[in-house]
């Protein structure tokens, strides 16, 4: 187990030519499944990507950013009420499940499960790297996986035996995310303060730099995640939901 792993721990991108085997994968994954879920549903089901060829047709869906391509493993995480929903229906019940309220309790197991996944591989020395992608190409890595109806990709991990230590990146002060009682809301001045840490991190101000910003929150607004690419992938998840049964047509 690494001393102070909650401090300390970080993003893997680059790995080593080393494959994780199976075996591996498999028992950290049955130990992630002790997390928490509701009404113990369990609304979740991961597929396990290792063979070449899949990960081939896997990576351009994820952009084919290096923590997709040089992984040993790439896991997807999805909201699943397709299993609860044929026991219901094999055990003389009458399922419901097929809605936003159902899409969002299956979100919510699934989310947890990951990152149970990511905090037991990496106490086990793997380095893991979650791929923001899934939610751009959701329909696309649905139809390659087979997944049925009401069974949504929700999030992507990259796995492998870490090259060597990356850098840590920036978090905000814990004043800025903690309250007390109540929602706390910040002068302007105070704010600007507790994001100093992400405007003067060294990384943060090459990408200023690189992309002819004059903040790193226009890196955000125009480059990374800019308004029309963010209505684009909503409405593409919101039909998928339809397609999935999880929202009316």
């Amino acid at each position: 187990m690494i001393k102070d792993y909650f401090s300390t721990r970080r993003s893997v991108r680059h790995y080593k030519d080393e494959e994780v085997p199976t075996s591996k994968i498999v028992d950290i994954v049955e130990k992630a499944m002790r997390a928490p879920t509701c009404g113990n549903m369990q609304l979740y089901s991961v597929i396990m990507t290792k063979d070449k060829k899949m990960k081939q047709q896997l990576e351009p869906l994820h952009f084919n950013q290096p923590a997709s391509t040089g992984c040993s493993v790439i896991l997807t995480i999805c909201a699943d009420f397709n299993r609860f929903t044929r026991w219901c229906e094999l055990s003389s019940a009458k399922p419901g499940y097929d809605n936003f309220h159902s899409f969002i309790v299956a979100l919510t197991d699934a989310i947890i499960f990951a990152q149970q996944i990511v905090t037991i591989a990496e106490m086990e020395g793997l380095g893991t790297c979650y791929l923001g992608t899934v939610n751009y190409n959701a329909a696309a890595i649905a139809e390659l996986l087979n997944l049925p109806t009401l069974v949504v990709p929700v999030a992507s991990i990259s796995l492998g035996y870490p090259v060597g230590d990356e850098e840590q990146c920036e978090r905000l002060p814990v004043e800025a995310i903690f309250h007390e009682e109540a929602y706390r809301i910040d002068s302007d001045e105070k704010l600007l303060t507790l994001f100093k840490v992400k405007d003067d991190f060294l990384l943060n101000k090459e990408f200023v730099k690189e992309n002819n910003k004059d903040t790193l929150a226009q890196v955000f607004t125009d480059i990374r995640y800019p308004e029309n690419v963010n209505k684009e992938v909503s409405e593409s998840f919101i039909q998928t939901l339809k397609d999935k049964g999880f929202y009316p047509k």
